[in-house]
């Protein structure tokens, strides 16, 4: 990593927005194509709500060797029983430092940061840091969140959670992206221009996808945000998830002819390479073959990335990235 000069140097002038040039962005979301990204933890443990996180740093160079696109970290505050998953356990942009020092290229990303719950000017200081020592390799995907159990612990009320997030966010960017931002915000306090916030993302602005609707209409997110990632659409639903969504997007936000759509969800990747999809709670089971054939037909549809969290296969990660790797990543392998 070439620290040779500071990194208020490295910043666009003038709050220049470069989103088509960002690394991170262009690695996951290219026009006409489809890549593959995997969901932290890369490990199995369908019978446990941890998992060991043994062998991860290894897993995910594995990954990134074999063309995976991204690593995407959820955020999850605290365990709830009721929901027996607790991710992968770190706080996602301290794992994503961490995972960033043992990787070259992949894209690390959230999905996603649980916007109400966090302070939007200290999230745009640690985003902003992290996009600057990855030299661009950072993609912010921001949620809701769906626990009502973590709102209480914040003191927040959960019913408000998507006024919050609009509120949050646009602090976040004033203060993230532009220069002795002004802005006023019964949430979040305001600013009269005379303080500023460095360092400034090195492209001018840290790309920001919206995971699930956040509570927000499609239409909001298709102005506001990045790109989004929606649930794993049903294959005979396919054509009208990525109609819905290019309707929403006609002219380039990122240098192509709309912003990026992506899905995700948990995947159970059943041993017999041909089996068809079946949808099972939080995402789908199918087969590598029957798999590869899905995605050729999303990435027709207009789907430009699909994250996927082997966690509730019982089979060693390693395997499964060795076969993903043999039959479904030669056609969608980052570039």
């Amino acid at each position: 990593m070439d620290m040779s000069l500071p990194l208020t140097e490295q910043a666009p002038a003038n709050n220049v927005i470069r989103i088509e040039a960002h690394p991170g962005y262009k690695r996951v979301f290219r026009e006409d194509e489809l890549t593959v990204g995997l969901i932290l933890p890369l490990e199995t443990h369908p019978q446990s709500p941890q998992p060991t996180m043994r062998d991860h740093v290894a897993m995910a160079r594995k990954a990134e060797e074999i063309g995976v696109a991204a690593l995407w970290a959820r955020d999850i505050p605290f365990f709830d029983p009721a929901y027996g998953d607790v991710g992968q356990i770190f706080d996602p942009l301290i794992y994503i430092a961490h995972l960033a020092a043992a990787t070259r290229n992949i894209t690390l990303g959230t999905a996603g940061i649980v916007l109400p719950l966090r302070e939007p000017r200290l999230l745009a200081k640690q985003v902003n840091s992290l996009d600057q020592l990855t030299e661009g390799r950072l993609v912010v995907g921001m949620s809701s969140g769906d626990r009502p159990s973590e709102y209480p612990i914040f003191g927040i009320d959960f019913d408000t959670r998507g006024e919050r997030f609009r509120d949050a966010f646009g602090v976040y960017r004033k203060v993230g992206e532009r220069s002795f931002p002004q802005f006023s915000s019964a949430r979040f306090g305001e600013s009269d221009g005379s303080l500023d916030l460095l360092p400034k993302p090195p492209y001018g602005r840290t790309p920001a996808i919206a995971v699930g609707r956040s509570q927000q209409s499609l239409e909001w997110i298709a102005d506001n945000m990045d790109g989004y990632l929606g649930f794993v659409p049903d294959p005979d639903k396919l054509n009208e998830f990525g109609k819905d969504w290019r309707d929403l997007t006609p002219h380039a936000g990122n240098g192509s002819t709309g912003k990026p759509l992506a899905f995700g969800g948990f995947l159970y990747l059943h041993p017999n390479p041909h089996c068809a999809f079946r949808r099972i709670r939080g995402g789908f089971a199918i087969g590598s073959r029957s798999l590869r054939d899905l995605l050729a037909r999303a990435r027709d549809a207009g789907v430009n990335h699909v994250a996927l969290n082997p966690k509730v296969t019982p089979r060693p990660y390693a395997e499964i990235l060795d076969e993903l790797g043999s039959i479904v990543l030669p056609e969608f392998a980052a570039r």
